[in-house]
């Protein structure tokens, strides 16, 4: 499976095959079959499998702070270090497939349906969670703030990935620390978020 997902992030989930998988790793096509039985379950499995290893990288390692700022600040600087650093060597697995399939339909459309709900849904947790805890203000759109920064944080590795620019992290990094703190009760929760930041940074820190 991480054989699958880095070629799909690379060149689509369209480029896999049960043939494909079964050569590169010296593997019996009959054995791929069985495990998968045709090319989208062999799609779908890549998508679970491409979910668990986002979840390692960036939510579960997010959620290990506090409810508030911080945790909103560890999820971006998290999803900009999972982007730069090239988990997945064609940057974001989701980014470029959800490209590849949304005016499609089938099982495939819908598991990326699925897939990009529950990112969104869990930016705009976290993003309530600081309204909640008092540390955005009050009438913060929580939608609109998390929106916001998935763009920010999607058109970076866009740019990065076609142009090879690493710098442009850093910009995603200056307008998301501008945009939490335009809604923060307290700026100063708010530390700078640069290119390559380590997430073991706390907030609060100059």
């Amino acid at each position: 499976m991480r054989r699958t997902v880095d070629i799909a992030s690379v060149e689509g989930l369209d480029a896999l095959s049960v043939g494909r998988i079964a050569t590169e790793l010296k593997l019996s096509k009959s054995g791929v079959f069985a495990l998968f039985g045709s090319k989208e379950e062999l799609q779908l499995a890549t998508i679970r499998a491409a979910g668990r290893i986002f979840l390692d990288a960036v939510v579960e390692p997010a959620t290990q702070s506090p409810p508030g700022l911080g945790r909103v600040w560890q999820l971006c600087a998290r999803w900009l270090d999972y982007s730069e650093q090239r988990v997945f060597p064609g940057g974001c697995f989701f980014y470029g497939v959800i490209a590849e399939f949304d005016a499609r339909e089938g099982a495939v459309h819908d598991a990326l349906v699925r897939a990009d709900r529950d990112w969104t849904g869990q930016v705009e947790r976290c993003v309530a969670e600081a309204r909640d805890t008092g540390e955005l203000h009050p009438d913060t759109d929580v939608p609109q703030v998390a929106f916001e920064l998935i763009a920010l944080m999607e058109t970076a590795n866009a740019h990065s990935v076609l142009h090879d620019e690493p710098a442009i992290y850093r910009r995603a990094g200056v307008a998301i620390t501008a945009r939490l703190r335009a809604a923060a009760t307290d700026p100063s929760l708010v530390p700078q978020l640069n290119s390559s930041l380590s997430a073991s940074a706390s907030p609060g820190l100059p």
